[in-house]
Protein backbone atom coordinates (compact mmCIF):
# COMPACT_ATOMS: atom_id res chain seq x y z
CA UNK A 1 0.00 0.00 0.00
CA UNK A 2 1.58 3.31 -1.08
CA UNK A 3 2.07 6.18 1.34
CA UNK A 4 -0.33 8.40 -0.57
CA UNK A 5 -2.92 5.63 -0.39
CA UNK A 6 -2.56 5.41 3.36
CA UNK A 7 -3.01 9.17 3.69
CA UNK A 8 -6.07 9.02 1.45
CA UNK A 9 -7.64 6.27 3.52
CA UNK A 10 -6.93 8.03 6.82
CA UNK A 11 -8.33 11.26 5.42
CA UNK A 12 -11.47 9.48 4.18
CA UNK A 13 -11.97 7.83 7.59
CA UNK A 14 -11.49 11.13 9.44
CA UNK A 15 -13.85 13.00 7.14
CA UNK A 16 -16.52 10.35 7.56
CA UNK A 17 -16.07 10.26 11.34
CA UNK A 18 -16.23 14.06 11.45
CA UNK A 19 -19.50 14.19 9.51
CA UNK A 20 -21.08 11.52 11.74
CA UNK A 21 -19.97 13.38 14.87
CA UNK A 22 -21.31 16.65 13.46
CA UNK A 23 -24.69 14.98 12.93
CA UNK A 24 -24.56 13.74 16.51
CA UNK A 25 -23.61 17.14 17.91
CA UNK A 26 -26.16 19.23 16.01
CA UNK A 27 -29.08 16.81 15.65
CA UNK A 28 -28.91 13.80 17.99
CA UNK A 29 -27.37 15.49 21.03
CA UNK A 30 -29.97 18.29 21.42
CA UNK A 31 -32.72 15.69 21.16
CA UNK A 32 -31.19 13.26 23.67
CA UNK A 33 -30.46 16.02 26.21
CA UNK A 34 -34.15 16.85 26.40
CA UNK A 35 -35.79 13.46 25.81
CA UNK A 36 -39.44 13.51 26.89
CA UNK A 37 -39.16 16.93 28.58
CA UNK A 38 -41.17 20.04 27.75
CA UNK A 39 -39.61 23.45 27.20
CA UNK A 40 -40.93 24.52 30.61
CA UNK A 41 -39.31 21.53 32.30
CA UNK A 42 -35.99 22.12 30.54
CA UNK A 43 -35.90 25.81 31.52
CA UNK A 44 -37.22 25.35 35.06
CA UNK A 45 -34.76 25.49 37.95
CA UNK A 46 -34.43 22.23 39.87
CA UNK A 47 -32.86 21.15 43.18
CA UNK A 48 -29.16 20.48 42.71
CA UNK A 49 -28.64 23.19 40.08
CA UNK A 50 -26.23 24.95 42.44
CA UNK A 51 -24.02 21.83 42.28
CA UNK A 52 -23.94 21.88 38.51
CA UNK A 53 -22.62 25.40 37.90
CA UNK A 54 -22.37 25.99 34.13
CA UNK A 55 -22.02 22.38 32.94
CA UNK A 56 -20.81 21.20 29.54
CA UNK A 57 -23.31 18.34 29.77
CA UNK A 58 -26.79 19.25 30.99
CA UNK A 59 -29.69 16.89 30.33
CA UNK A 60 -33.31 17.13 31.46
CA UNK A 61 -35.51 14.13 30.64
CA UNK A 62 -39.05 13.32 31.71
CA UNK A 63 -41.91 10.87 31.52
CA UNK A 64 -45.57 10.86 32.61
CA UNK A 65 -46.60 8.22 35.16
CA UNK A 66 -50.21 7.32 35.86
CA UNK A 67 -49.99 7.60 39.64
CA UNK A 68 -49.22 9.98 42.50
CA UNK A 69 -45.82 11.25 43.75
CA UNK A 70 -46.32 9.28 46.97
CA UNK A 71 -46.49 6.01 45.06
CA UNK A 72 -43.52 6.86 42.84
CA UNK A 73 -41.22 7.99 45.64
CA UNK A 74 -40.42 4.56 47.18
CA UNK A 75 -39.13 3.33 43.83
CA UNK A 76 -36.80 6.32 43.53
CA UNK A 77 -35.29 6.32 47.01
CA UNK A 78 -34.34 2.64 46.87
CA UNK A 79 -32.43 2.83 43.57
CA UNK A 80 -28.76 1.91 43.61
CA UNK A 81 -26.26 -0.80 42.77
CA UNK A 82 -26.64 -3.66 45.24
CA UNK A 83 -29.99 -2.24 46.30
CA UNK A 84 -33.06 -2.17 44.06
CA UNK A 85 -31.01 -1.70 40.91
CA UNK A 86 -31.89 0.95 38.35
CA UNK A 87 -34.84 -0.70 36.57
CA UNK A 88 -33.05 -0.41 33.23
CA UNK A 89 -30.56 -2.61 31.40
CA UNK A 90 -29.93 -5.02 34.26
CA UNK A 91 -27.51 -7.14 32.24
CA UNK A 92 -24.91 -4.38 32.53
CA UNK A 93 -26.12 -2.13 35.37
CA UNK A 94 -26.44 -4.95 37.94
CA UNK A 95 -23.52 -7.06 36.76
CA UNK A 96 -21.80 -8.56 39.81
CA UNK A 97 -24.32 -7.12 42.27
CA UNK A 98 -24.76 -9.05 45.49
CA UNK A 99 -28.50 -8.44 45.26
CA UNK A 100 -28.63 -10.28 41.93
CA UNK A 101 -28.88 -9.37 38.28
CA UNK A 102 -32.55 -8.36 38.38
CA UNK A 103 -33.79 -4.94 39.47
CA UNK A 104 -36.47 -5.06 42.16
CA UNK A 105 -40.12 -5.37 41.15
CA UNK A 106 -41.33 -4.47 44.63
CA UNK A 107 -40.76 -1.89 47.33
CA UNK A 108 -37.82 -2.86 49.59
CA UNK A 109 -38.40 -1.56 53.16
CA UNK A 110 -34.68 -1.83 54.04
CA UNK A 111 -33.86 0.84 51.43
CA UNK A 112 -36.49 3.44 52.28
CA UNK A 113 -34.91 5.48 55.05
CA UNK A 114 -31.79 7.10 53.65
CA UNK A 115 -30.61 10.50 54.85
CA UNK A 116 -28.42 13.25 53.43
CA UNK A 117 -24.79 12.10 53.33
CA UNK A 118 -25.55 8.41 52.81
CA UNK A 119 -23.84 6.67 49.90
CA UNK A 120 -25.54 5.86 46.62
CA UNK A 121 -23.56 3.02 44.96
CA UNK A 122 -23.65 3.42 41.18
CA UNK A 123 -21.48 0.39 40.36
CA UNK A 124 -18.81 -1.79 41.96
CA UNK A 125 -16.30 1.05 41.60
CA UNK A 126 -18.37 4.26 41.61
CA UNK A 127 -20.58 5.97 44.13
CA UNK A 128 -22.39 9.24 44.75
CA UNK A 129 -24.02 10.62 47.89
CA UNK A 130 -27.47 11.83 48.82
CA UNK A 131 -26.89 15.58 48.75
CA UNK A 132 -30.52 16.54 49.30
CA UNK A 133 -33.71 14.61 50.02
CA UNK A 134 -37.26 15.95 50.09
CA UNK A 135 -39.68 13.01 50.57
CA UNK A 136 -42.31 12.65 47.83
CA UNK A 137 -40.69 15.53 45.98
CA UNK A 138 -37.03 15.13 44.93
CA UNK A 139 -33.65 13.45 45.44
CA UNK A 140 -30.26 14.91 44.55
CA UNK A 141 -27.24 12.64 44.08
CA UNK A 142 -23.83 14.30 43.96
CA UNK A 143 -20.15 13.88 44.66
CA UNK A 144 -18.81 15.25 47.93
CA UNK A 145 -15.96 17.38 46.62
CA UNK A 146 -15.30 20.44 44.47
CA UNK A 147 -17.21 23.68 44.05
CA UNK A 148 -19.28 22.30 41.16
CA UNK A 149 -19.02 18.50 41.36
CA UNK A 150 -22.11 17.90 39.26
CA UNK A 151 -25.43 16.47 40.38
CA UNK A 152 -28.15 14.02 39.37
CA UNK A 153 -31.68 15.03 40.36
CA UNK A 154 -34.87 12.96 40.37
CA UNK A 155 -38.04 14.99 40.96
CA UNK A 156 -41.77 14.37 40.80
CA UNK A 157 -44.27 17.03 39.76
CA UNK A 158 -48.00 16.20 40.01
CA UNK A 159 -50.12 17.00 36.96
CA UNK A 160 -53.42 16.20 38.61
CA UNK A 161 -54.75 13.69 41.14
CA UNK A 162 -53.80 10.64 39.06
CA UNK A 163 -50.82 11.69 36.91
CA UNK A 164 -47.26 12.77 37.72
CA UNK A 165 -44.27 13.93 35.76
CA UNK A 166 -41.02 12.20 36.73
CA UNK A 167 -38.15 14.48 35.71
CA UNK A 168 -34.42 13.75 35.81
CA UNK A 169 -31.62 16.27 35.43
CA UNK A 170 -27.92 15.56 35.25
CA UNK A 171 -25.16 18.10 34.77
CA UNK A 172 -21.36 17.88 34.91
CA UNK A 173 -18.16 19.08 33.24
CA UNK A 174 -15.52 17.04 31.41
CA UNK A 175 -12.43 16.10 33.43
CA UNK A 176 -9.92 17.08 30.75
CA UNK A 177 -6.91 16.76 33.07
CA UNK A 178 -7.90 13.38 34.56
CA UNK A 179 -7.63 10.68 31.82
CA UNK A 180 -9.48 7.90 33.66
CA UNK A 181 -12.40 10.20 34.48
CA UNK A 182 -12.38 11.67 30.99
CA UNK A 183 -12.91 8.18 29.55
CA UNK A 184 -15.96 7.82 31.82
CA UNK A 185 -17.15 11.28 30.73
CA UNK A 186 -16.99 10.34 27.04
CA UNK A 187 -18.78 7.05 27.74
CA UNK A 188 -21.50 8.94 29.64
CA UNK A 189 -21.83 11.54 26.89
CA UNK A 190 -22.98 8.93 24.39
CA UNK A 191 -24.74 6.36 26.58
CA UNK A 192 -26.39 8.37 29.36
CA UNK A 193 -29.46 8.93 27.21
CA UNK A 194 -30.08 5.20 26.78
CA UNK A 195 -29.60 4.50 30.48
CA UNK A 196 -31.74 7.34 31.87
CA UNK A 197 -34.51 6.81 29.32
CA UNK A 198 -34.69 3.16 30.35
CA UNK A 199 -34.68 4.05 34.06
CA UNK A 200 -37.60 6.43 33.55
CA UNK A 201 -39.48 3.78 31.60
CA UNK A 202 -38.56 1.19 34.24
CA UNK A 203 -39.95 3.30 37.08
CA UNK A 204 -43.11 3.99 35.09
CA UNK A 205 -43.62 0.29 34.36
CA UNK A 206 -43.20 -0.73 37.99
CA UNK A 207 -45.42 2.00 39.41
CA UNK A 208 -48.16 1.24 36.87
CA UNK A 209 -47.84 -2.51 37.41
CA UNK A 210 -46.29 -3.65 34.12
CA UNK A 211 -42.50 -3.92 34.58
CA UNK A 212 -40.54 -4.59 31.41
CA UNK A 213 -39.28 -8.09 30.69
CA UNK A 214 -35.61 -8.79 31.52
CA UNK A 215 -35.09 -10.87 28.38
CA UNK A 216 -36.52 -8.17 26.11
CA UNK A 217 -34.39 -5.50 27.80
CA UNK A 218 -31.31 -7.68 27.28
CA UNK A 219 -32.11 -8.19 23.60
CA UNK A 220 -32.62 -4.44 23.21
CA UNK A 221 -29.29 -3.68 24.90
CA UNK A 222 -27.55 -6.27 22.69
CA UNK A 223 -28.96 -4.70 19.53
CA UNK A 224 -27.75 -1.25 20.61
CA UNK A 225 -24.30 -2.68 21.31
CA UNK A 226 -24.11 -4.47 17.95
CA UNK A 227 -25.14 -1.32 16.07
CA UNK A 228 -22.38 0.63 17.81
CA UNK A 229 -19.92 -2.14 16.95
CA UNK A 230 -21.06 -1.91 13.34
CA UNK A 231 -20.08 1.77 13.26
CA UNK A 232 -16.64 1.02 14.67
CA UNK A 233 -16.03 -1.83 12.22
CA UNK A 234 -17.17 0.05 9.11
CA UNK A 235 -15.03 3.06 10.04
CA UNK A 236 -12.05 0.79 10.63
CA UNK A 237 -12.54 -1.07 7.32
CA UNK A 238 -12.13 2.16 5.37
CA UNK A 239 -8.41 1.86 6.12
CA UNK A 240 -8.12 -1.60 4.55
CA UNK A 241 -10.77 -2.01 1.87
CA UNK A 242 -10.83 -0.40 -1.60
CA UNK A 243 -11.54 3.29 -1.22
CA UNK A 244 -14.73 3.38 -3.31
CA UNK A 245 -17.87 5.46 -3.10
CA UNK A 246 -19.84 2.31 -2.27
CA UNK A 247 -17.63 1.37 0.69
CA UNK A 248 -17.64 4.96 1.89
CA UNK A 249 -21.45 4.96 1.66
CA UNK A 250 -21.67 1.81 3.78
CA UNK A 251 -19.74 3.62 6.51
CA UNK A 252 -22.13 6.57 6.36
CA UNK A 253 -25.13 4.23 6.43
CA UNK A 254 -23.75 2.53 9.51
CA UNK A 255 -23.25 5.86 11.27
CA UNK A 256 -26.74 7.05 10.32
CA UNK A 257 -28.28 3.79 11.57
CA UNK A 258 -26.48 4.18 14.89
CA UNK A 259 -27.74 7.76 15.30
CA UNK A 260 -31.30 6.93 14.26
CA UNK A 261 -31.60 3.82 16.42
CA UNK A 262 -29.95 5.24 19.54
CA UNK A 263 -31.35 8.75 19.50
CA UNK A 264 -34.44 9.00 17.28
CA UNK A 265 -37.92 7.93 18.41
CA UNK A 266 -38.16 4.93 16.09
CA UNK A 267 -39.00 1.28 16.87
CA UNK A 268 -35.97 -0.88 17.55
CA UNK A 269 -36.90 -3.33 14.78
CA UNK A 270 -36.10 -0.61 12.24
CA UNK A 271 -32.56 -0.50 13.58
CA UNK A 272 -32.33 -4.29 13.39
CA UNK A 273 -33.35 -4.30 9.72
CA UNK A 274 -30.97 -1.47 8.85
CA UNK A 275 -28.17 -3.20 10.73
CA UNK A 276 -28.73 -6.44 8.81
CA UNK A 277 -28.70 -4.57 5.50
CA UNK A 278 -25.41 -2.90 6.40
CA UNK A 279 -23.91 -6.24 7.43
CA UNK A 280 -25.01 -7.73 4.12
CA UNK A 281 -23.46 -4.81 2.26
CA UNK A 282 -20.14 -5.20 4.09
CA UNK A 283 -20.00 -8.96 3.46
CA UNK A 284 -21.04 -8.71 -0.17
CA UNK A 285 -18.44 -6.08 -0.96
CA UNK A 286 -15.65 -8.00 0.72
CA UNK A 287 -12.98 -9.79 -1.26
CA UNK A 288 -13.70 -13.01 0.66
CA UNK A 289 -17.30 -12.99 -0.54
CA UNK A 290 -16.32 -12.26 -4.13
CA UNK A 291 -13.72 -15.07 -4.15
CA UNK A 292 -16.25 -17.52 -2.76
CA UNK A 293 -18.81 -16.55 -5.40
CA UNK A 294 -16.22 -17.04 -8.19
CA UNK A 295 -15.56 -20.60 -6.97
CA UNK A 296 -19.24 -21.44 -7.43
CA UNK A 297 -19.42 -20.04 -10.94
Amino acid sequence: MKKVSILARVSAALIQFGIIMAAYNFIARPYQLGWGATTVEINRSMPGDERRGNPAFLATRAITIEDTPENIWPWLIQMGYGRAGFYGYDIIENLGSESGIYSANRILPEFQNFKVGDEVPISRVAKLFFFEIEPNSFIVWSEDKGEYPGAFTWAVYPIDETRTRLVSRIGWNFHWSVPNLLILDVFTEFTDHLAVRKILQGVKGRVEGHPENFAMNTVEFTVYLLLLLSVVITQFLILFRPLTLKNWGIGFASGATWLITWYAPVPLWIGVILGLLITFGVVRSSRWFKRKMRRHE
